[in-house]
């Protein structure tokens, strides 16, 4: 029996996107080890056919919240902002829990130890969005004496979920935390925290974005215990490009040492002329390699 799943979820369009990350862990011989599951959100019966050759199980995601029609009308894959909050009731069968957002594909294996690890004893393994580099995501607009505009994801968001301005702005230059990796037990409190915050947020605020809200209210206002991982572990691209390598044929962090980054995700799209690297394969973009030279590459997963 398999004792630590990694868990994703899609619909028929992020498909292969989905495919490419199943395939980009399976080619690890460790995988051997970790059980695959997967939540639908949308799939057609041909691609769950094609999946189940490939993972361990594959449930239907739910409302495990309930949200108004109207906010989520024709667009299942919102139920991840949900379900993810929920994986021991889907999957009750194992110890520890790895989700990875579709968009996301494994570079390292190293990196899936660190976050089984990072999680022992309740904790949540998870990465900041913060680091040398990285987009700033809070700004203060200065206006006069003390008055000032803040600008800042988590504040906006709590602010429209009507969680409270005291929790608002302790949340506003908090180092915002990315929810389309993490790790937690079973047994973490961790779960119950971000449940209970989720339904906070849900009743009044937008459901995309809800259950990082939520997250970062459990660890900076809830105060739950967290492992907080290198960037390379959650390499948000639309926030940093990384460079590639060309002797050992992978991508690296842009800065010395230049780590080989473990988890490579395309949160929020990397576009050319319209379109979205995600959703057409062919989109390629001008990469820096270690030795300074320009080539062009896909940042998807080539199987």
């Amino acid at each position: 029996m398999k004792k630590n799943a990694i868990v994703s979820l899609a619909d028929a369009n992020y498909f292969p996107l989905l495919d490419e990350l199943i395939n980009s862990i399976k080619r690890f011989k460790e995988s051997s080890e970790v059980a695959i599951c997967i939540l639908d959100a949308g799939l057609t019966k041909e691609q769950k056919e094609k999946l189940s050759n490939k993972v361990d199980e594959i449930k239907s995601a739910e409302w495990d919240i309930e949200v108004p029609i109207s906010k989520v009308k024709g667009k299942e894959w919102l139920k991840s902002q949900v379900s993810r909050a929920f994986l021991p009731k889907y999957f009750p069968d194992y110890e520890k829990y790895l989700w990875i957002d579709c968009d996301a594909w494994v570079n390292d294996w190293n990196c899936l130890e660190l976050y089984f690890k990072a999680c022992n004893n309740g904790k949540l393994g998870i990465t900041q969005t913060i680091g040398p580099g990285y987009k700033i995501t809070s700004k203060v607009n200065w206006l006069i004496g003390k008055l000032a505009i803040i600008k800042s994801q988590n504040f906006k968001h709590a602010v429209k979920s009507n969680i409270g301005y005291e929790k608002a702005r302790k949340l506003a230059f908090a180092p915002h935390i990315n929810i389309g990796v993490f790790s937690l037990e079973k047994d973490s409190k961790g779960w119950t925290s971000w449940q209970n915050n989720l339904s906070k947020t849900l009743k009044a605020g937008n459901v995309f974005g809800s259950e990082g809200l939520a997250i970062n209210m459990s660890v900076y206002i809830d105060d739950l215990e967290t492992e907080f991982l290198p960037l390379n572990c959650n390499w948000i691209t639309s926030n940093l490009l990384p460079k590639y390598d060309e002797e050992q044929k992978t991508f690296v962090e842009p800065f010395l040492p230049n780590y080989k980054i473990g988890i490579i995700h395309l949160a929020a799209g990397i576009w050319k002329d319209g379109r979205d690297m995600r959703l057409d394969k062919s989109v390629e973009i001008e990469i820096e390699t270690l030795k300074n030279k320009k080539i062009y590459k896909s940042l998807r997963f080539n199987n």
